[in-house]
């Protein structure tokens, strides 16, 4: 297979990919925004009025007229009549004038004619309708005014916005109770492998249960994706191509996983040519773990072929598959969460290759932590790639440039969560 001879860099090899992928009209549904959490938004929304809709305090005090406290301190005090209480919940049925004062809880809506409050402790009763006031307040003082978190008609999230529990809060804050979403889009995952099992069954030696359809299935479902299994198909070209075309047919994307080394067993590549246009893209990629992975388009569909290792096909699930289900969920570009740490060891690496080392965080011993240089460690976890706890005891991923023939132990390196 020639294209294995050429192993594309996994930058480029993924935006090959995504090049070949048509700009979709992305299908849409209505739900209600407080089932929304995790889900993509497939409009815009503009604030339908400010937000808040009244001046309200902050704190716990008097609301007075800012001018009326000028001078006001612990000597010399301010001298203010209290008119008043403001209620929770309702508008004043009272205007503050000049040198007139009213207790106001915090949330509580500032009373026409005041413009600022003065916080609790710095006030206290001289008679029963008196207070004085022990600190001046400038004009606009311990209040939230009107519009000042978003105005009417603002753009606050644009289409492509991933609902997070701020956001879900804000909408509801705005009284919005639906909104239209990405529909999920449909992931097929194709175990192939004689050797491959069931979870539930025993293996015989020689056998070992399916993995990688449940761990990259859990990653589809992560990633705003619906995982929709084939099960375990044999090496045989005929019914690794009918699995695929019936996957083709129902799904936004599939995934095969093993079949993807230049074996002659292996077919994945075989059956992606022949299931649709352009066919194969990339076959190997400039990575370790995970160089025989292949990434092709057939008939406006993404085909991933990974390989049958556990943690080579979970990593480059990472890689290429999250992606690819960003695009279709019409996603804005978002930053991967990541932690800065100190590397415990050396780790060597080979020039022109990206390696991704999985990596326990462990937190920095206590009182050795050096200002601004992180207070995590990274251990690396050495094992190879058909271990699948070497990745289920990592928290992060660190990525070694391909620029580079290793790192050294006390380095800071940042670690990609996972």
């Amino acid at each position: 297979m020639p294209e294995f001879l050429t192993l594309l860099p996994p930058d480029e090899a993924r935006a090959r990919l995504l090049s070949h992928l048509p700009e979709l009209v992305i299908d849409s549904e209505s739900i209600d925004v407080i089932s929304s959490l995790g889900r993509v938004l497939a409009e815009d929304i503009l604030a339908p009025h400010p937000l808040p809709e009244f001046q309200r305090t902050t704190v716990d005090g008097y609301a007075v007229r800012a001018r009326d406290t000028f001078g006001a301190s612990d000597s010399l005090p301010a001298y203010l009549t209290l008119i008043g209480e403001v209620p929770m919940g309702d508008s004043p049925a009272f205007e503050i004038t000049s040198s007139q004062c009213a207790l106001i809880h915090t949330g509580g809506m500032l009373p026409n004619g005041a413009d600022a409050v003065v916080m609790l402790e710095y006030t206290q009763h001289a008679h029963e309708n008196e207070i004085e006031i022990f600190r001046a307040v400038a004009e606009g003082e311990n209040l939230i005014h009107i519009g000042e978190d978003v105005v009417q008609g603002q753009l606050i999230l644009p289409r492509g916005s991933v609902m997070r529990p701020a956001e879900v809060g804000g909408l509801l804050a705005l009284g919005i109770m639906f909104v239209q979403v990405a529909k999920r889009p449909v992931v097929g995952l194709i175990s192939t492998g004689d050797e491959v099992i069931d979870p539930s069954q025993s293996p015989r030696p020689g056998q070992v249960r399916d993995v990688n359809s449940y761990t990259l299935g859990a990653l589809v479902e992560k990633s705003g994706g619906v995982a929709k299994r084939y099960g375990i198909i044999s090496d045989q070209f005929e019914a690794l191509k009918e699995a695929a075309a019936k996957a083709l047919s129902e799904c936004d994307l599939v995934i095969i996983t093993a079949g993807s080394s230049a074996s002659t067993r292996d077919m994945t590549s075989d059956v992606i040519r022949w299931s649709g246009e352009p066919g194969v893209l990339v076959h190997g990629i400039n990575t370790r773990p995970g160089k025989p992975t292949i990434l092709g388009v057939c008939n406006r569909k993404a085909v991933i072929g990974l390989p049958g290792n556990p943690v080579s096909a979970l990593v480059n699930g990472y890689l290429f598959v999250v992606p690819v289900i960003e695009k279709l969920l019409g996603a804005l570009p978002k930053s991967r969460a990541t932690i800065q740490a100190r590397l415990t060891v050396n780790l060597s690496s080979q020039a022109g290759r990206e390696d991704w080392w999985p990596v326990k965080l462990i937190p920095s011993p206590s009182g050795r932590e050096v200002r601004g240089e992180g207070e995590y460690q990274a251990d690396p976890i050495f094992g190879k790639s058909n271990l699948i706890f070497t990745l289920a005891s990592a928290d992060g991923l660190l990525r070694i440039d391909p620029n580079a023939t290793g790192l050294s132990a006390g380095e800071m390196v940042e670690v990609l969560l996972i």
